[in-house]
């Protein structure tokens, strides 16, 4: 069985016969984000720094994957949220993995997906 992406303790792991390689989407989004309440006028910032973090952390571990990272940020205000995704792969080789992070504003959920190569 090659590496594979999946979650550990709150975490993307990229797991392989060696020890697992975190990677802290929670991290992006408190330096992202921080303490800061819902600003619509944000988002687009906000999203775009937490995937790019995410991103830039797993491509820092030089394992043999694609990679796709994806950011929600949603208001806080009694609204529902519902998400679905579906992938043709490898399951022994590929994986995803979703985060979600809250404050009293606002959620956000990351997903990540690896492609092995």
């Amino acid at each position: 069985m090659g590496s594979m992406l999946k979650r550990v303790n709150g975490c993307l792991a990229v797991d392989s016969s060696a020890a697992p390689l975190p990677v802290c989407p929670p991290q992006a989004i408190e330096g992202a984000i921080g303490g800061n309440a819902y600003q619509h006028s944000k988002v687009n910032q906000w999203t775009t720094s937490v995937v790019e973090q995410t991103l830039s952390q797993l491509t820092k571990l030089g394992k043999p994957f694609k990679y796709i990272v994806t950011c929600v940020i949603m208001q806080k205000n009694g609204a529902g949220l519902h998400t679905a995704s579906s992938c043709f792969w490898d399951n022994s080789s590929d994986g995803t993995c979703t985060v979600r992070w809250e404050n009293k504003t606002m959620y956000c959920i990351v997903s990540a997906f690896g492609l092995a190569l």
